[in-house]
């Protein structure tokens, strides 16, 4: 368990220490750190549920000519292992890039927030530990799908829109979002919703037509239990409801508060869907982890005195350092995260 708390204990070390540094000095810190969670992320050896899965993905790759990666399903995972496989390279180097494309999301969303280092420590237990070091695929999703809503609070729509559907053709999945384009649109909202549900039904179609049907049998029909699937659609659903209820004392633009406003609603309605089919449900609440992001990372702004304020930061970091005891001790299925090990222990 000693790696996973070290993990956590960089983010924390960062939050708070005394030492300011200057902007290229903070640049530089920044590309370090993501650079460390990209290397644990890839250089990890069979940690995560799926190890055996990717193994196959990779083989099945290099056996393809490169028309049927583009034609496959997820293209962009099989290029990645596609283009692995020809230069004679292995898993390691296909999770080393998955890795590396979730950490510059990760970052570049942090960064943006009010306190970076606590963004990122409440990224640390569920969003790089168990999506980045098990669901490689949705990992790399996610990681688009970051930089995709801080394209999309800064109003670039079309942006938005592009990396979404790149996150899609590493998981299916992703695309549920685009609509999300339309209805936080500042400006030209009728025209921004137009184009978002034009390109969700283009995505949809390019993406999901094929697999609607396997889709609902195996993660509706078949009634996988996914378990935790409840524990994390809440885990979004608090800060969705904290956003909610104190979004108007906020300091956002508008398109902005348009943006988590409907990120909150849509964690909100996962409660509900989660009992109908809680594996498709925590599949695509994946995609909301953002709002904890988001939301705990200013929710010490609403405070005006400064001790109480630390309060807040500290309640957070205890709350999540909570997150990851007991998921370690507690998971149903963290015994595929344990131990750690990495690539030259194999």
């Amino acid at each position: 368990m000693g790696p996973y708390w070290l993990f956590f204990l960089v983010p924390l070390l960062g939050l708070f220490s005394p030492k300011r540094l200057a902007p290229d000095a903070r640049l530089a810190a920044w590309c370090l750190i993501g650079l460390f969670f990209a290397l644990a992320i890839g250089l990890r050896h069979e940690v995560g549920g799926d190890w055996g899965s990717y193994l196959a993905y990779l083989k099945r790759a290099g056996e393809m000519s490169l028309q049927e990666v583009l034609l496959a399903s997820d293209p962009g995972y099989y290029l990645v292992n596609w283009l692995v496989a020809q230069f004679g390279g292995g898993i390691y180097w296909v999770n080393l890039i998955c890795g590396a494309i979730l950490m510059a999301g990760v970052v570049k969303f942090a960064r943006r927030q009010p306190l970076p280092w606590l963004a990122l420590l409440v990224a640390v237990p569920y969003l790089i530990i168990v999506v980045g070091m098990g669901y490689t695929r949705q990992a790399v999703a996610l990681g688009l799908v970051l930089l995709a809503l801080v394209a999309l609070g800064d109003g670039r729509t079309r942006t938005f829109i592009g990396w979404v559907l790149i996150g899609a053709a590493f998981h299916k999945s992703a695309v549920l979002l685009l609509p999300v384009a339309g209805l936080a649109a500042s400006r030209n909202r009728w025209f921004s919703m137009a184009m978002g549900a034009l390109a969700a039904l283009i995505g949809g179609y390019i993406f999901l037509f094929d697999s609607v049907d396997h889709l609902w049998t195996h993660y509706v029909e078949a009634d996988y239990h996914s378990q935790g699937g409840v524990i994390r659609v809440m885990m979004n659903a608090v800060p969705a409801a904290l956003f909610l209820l104190l979004y108007r004392y906020f300091r956002l633009e508008e398109g902005e508060r348009r943006l988590w406003w409907w990120m909150a609603v849509f964690a909100l309605v996962c409660i509900p869907l989660v009992l109908v089919s809680s594996t498709a449900t925590d599949r695509v609440a994946l995609y909301l982890i953002p709002v904890q992001m988001f939301v705990f990372a200013r929710l010490h702004t609403l405070v005006r005195d400064p001790l109480h304020r630390s309060y807040v930061v500290v309640a957070v970091v205890t709350y999540y350092a909570l997150v990851l005891a007991v998921w370690l001790a507690y998971a149903a299925h963290s015994q595929f995260w344990l131990p750690y090990q990495v690539a030259w222990s194999a």
